[in-house]
Formats: structure tokens, C-alpha cells, sequence
């Protein structure tokens, strides 16, 4: 068991520290936050050790996860690494890409692992069809949630929609092209609703929209590719194949059919896969420690959270525009 304290005690590091303390594969040693009362109220009602500043932390694990507010997750991963500590970092990694990049050099330089939260690559809908997305050529992705003050001290591309971006680069083997994106402030001082289009070098095209403002919760993708539409609802956990192939020269009954102009047929037929029930955030935090166990590459890395930051950070600088 790997020894993990976790810096950050707010409404998700309690998240992680409660999944920590569960998990077989780390001894939760403690936590460190900043706000005295905060920590105080955290360690009397769940028995958590609290420790009284970061490098107390650092030096009695093996681990740190930093669930701190995105502006001090550099400062506390440099002290982190530097200490020769492996790091679990939520998202967004950092809050520039240059500090992101300096991130990873640390890491290399103490020769230590670090993963970043992208929760959703390890929501069990996305996990069941991740194998099945090949060489998609248009996206579209709803990521719609009702107001909550909590996150917007930072633009809803960086609260939200930086899920996506992740997601659907984990799943486009290809470059940025171009980023076109709008977005309008609406109750915050940043954008709390923006649509973006990202174009990549190999065609594909990729339509987001995330919003902090919606009547109703929504979290679904579309990925259209060469014969097949697969859809994947992040919110209710279920997933949809629906692929072509050719019609047979006599279809069933119940066979559906589509002829297009040229008068070729194709038969469409469901190839749903079965989506097994998990705990998302504790099975990104798990992998990690297999990661760091076996000396493995960890699903999420330093470097693709870096990449989501950096096309977050282009869509946010095309708004500006």
C-alpha cells in the first residue's frame, strides 16, 4: 500500500479523501488545508489526521493528491516533485501551459510519476466504447450544468468543457489545426457558456459546448466515423453503437435497411456494449497507484493534461478575439 496525503479539503477533496481511506491500494496518511477553520471542522468529523503545513505532508508520504483551487496547483506540485513525491493532480493541471510544461520537466528531472484527474476517461460509458472509436471524423459533444458558485472563479472552459477536450483528444490521433470558439459571461466575470470548433489535421471536426447556466444537467457525445455512430451519456452511464454494414441479398423481417441515391444498401444494427458500474474517481486514483507499482505509464498523464490545457487555453483565446 502506497502511503497518499492529500492537500485540499474542500467539497472534492473530501471526495478523494473519503475514496482514499477506503481504497486497499494506499494508506491514507493525512491532509494539509490551508483555512485552519476548514481543516479543524474536516478533521473532527472524519477523523482525518491533520497536518499543519505542506512539507509536514510531503515528507511522511509517498504520494500526494492535490485537490487545491487550479492557482496553487503549481506551487504545490513543484514542492511535490521536488521532495521526490509522485503527484495525482486535478484538473485543470495548471493554470498556464508554461507552468503545465514546467510540471512535466520536474517531473523527468526527479525521476517521479504524476496523473491528472480527468475524471470522465474512466466513466464506465466511455470506458466501454473507447475501443470502438476509430478514426472519428465529427464530434459533438453537451456539457450542461446548473448553476453552482463553486467553480467560477475560472471560464467554463476551464471548469467543464476541459472534460471533453481531454476526452475527445484521447480518442483523435491527430493535430490541432484551428480553434474557432465564442462564449458569453452571462452571471460570472468569465464566459459561463462557449461553443468551440476545433478543426484537426486529419479532417476530423470536433463541436463542443459547455455551459454553467442550463436548466437541466447534460453530459453526451456523439462520435460519427466510417460506418458507425456511437453515443456516450457521461451523466446516466449508458452508451450506443449503431453500426452499417451491406444489407444481405434477403433481409430479415426486422431487418433495417437504408439505400442511398446510387441505390447501394446497408443494414444498421445495434452493437451496444455492456457498461459495467464503478466508481470513477477512485478507479482514476487506483490506476495511478498501479501505475507507480508496476512502473507503468499512467492513463492520464502529465502530458495529456498539458494538451487539453494548452487547446482550453486556444479556445479561450479565440472568445477574447
Amino acid at each position: 500500500m502506497l502511503k497518499v496525503g492529500v492537500l485540499g479539503a474542500g467539497h472534492l477533496g473530501k471526495i478523494h479523501l473519503r475514496l482514499l481511506n477506503q481504497s486497499e491500494k494506499y494508506e491514507l496518511v493525512g491532509f494539509y488545508d490551508a483555512f485552519e477553520e476548514n481543516a479543524n471542522k474536516v478533521a473532527a468529523e472524519f477523523g482525518y489526521k491533520k497536518f499543519d503545513s505542506i512539507a509536514d505532508l510531503i515528507a511522511a508520504v509517498d504520494v500526494v493528491d492535490i485537490v487545491t483551487p487550479t492557482m496553487q496547483h503549481f506551487e504545490c506540485a513543484k514542492q511535490v516533485i521536488e521532495a521526490g513525491k509522485h503527484i495525482f493532480i486535478e484538473k485543470p493541471i495548471s493554470n498556464t501551459v508554461a507552468e503545465a510544461e514546467e510540471i512535466i520537466t520536474l517531473a523527468k528531472k526527479h525521476n517521479v510519476k504524476g496523473q491528472v484527474g480527468h475524471v470522465e476517461r474512466f466513466n464506465p460509458a466511455f470506458t466501454a466504447v473507447k475501443d470502438k472509436i476509430n478514426n472519428p471524423m465529427f464530434i459533438e459533444t453537451h456539457r450542461l450544468a446548473e448553476f453552482n458558485p463553486r467553480g467560477t472563479d475560472v471560464p467554463v472552459v476551464l471548469d467543464l468543457m476541459i472534460h471533453d477536450i481531454d476526452a475527445i483528444l484521447s480518442v483523435v490521433k491527430s493535430k490541432v489545426k484551428s480553434v474557432n470558439a465564442s462564449g458569453v459571461a452571462v452571471i460570472s466575470d468569465s464566459p459561463d457558456i462557449s461553443n468551440a470548433r476545433i478543426e484537426f489535421e486529419n479532417g476530423c471536426v470536433a463541436n463542443i459546448t459547455s455551459s454553467r447556466i442550463s436548466m437541466k444537467n447534460m453530459r453526451k457525445s456523439r462520435f460519427f466515423q466510417k460506418d458507425a455512430y456511437i453515443s456516450v451519456d457521461y451523466l446516466d452511464k449508458v452508451c450506443e453503437v449503431v453500426r452499417m454494414k451491406d444489407a444481405p441479398e434477403v433481409p430479415g423481417d426486422f431487418d433495417m435497411i437504408l439505400q442511398n441515391a446510387e441505390g447501394v444498401k446497408k443494414q444498421i444494427y445495434f452493437d451496444n456494449p455492456q457498461v459495467d458500474a464503478n466508481n470513477a474517481i477512485l478507479d482514476e486514483l487506483e490506476t495511478f497507484a498501479d501505475a507507480i507499482n508496476n512502473n507503468t505509464t499512467p492513463i492520464v498523464t502529465l502530458e495529456d493534461g498539458t494538451e487539453a490545457l494548452r487547446v482550453a487555453h486556444m479556445i479561450i483565446q479565440s472568445m477574447e478575439k
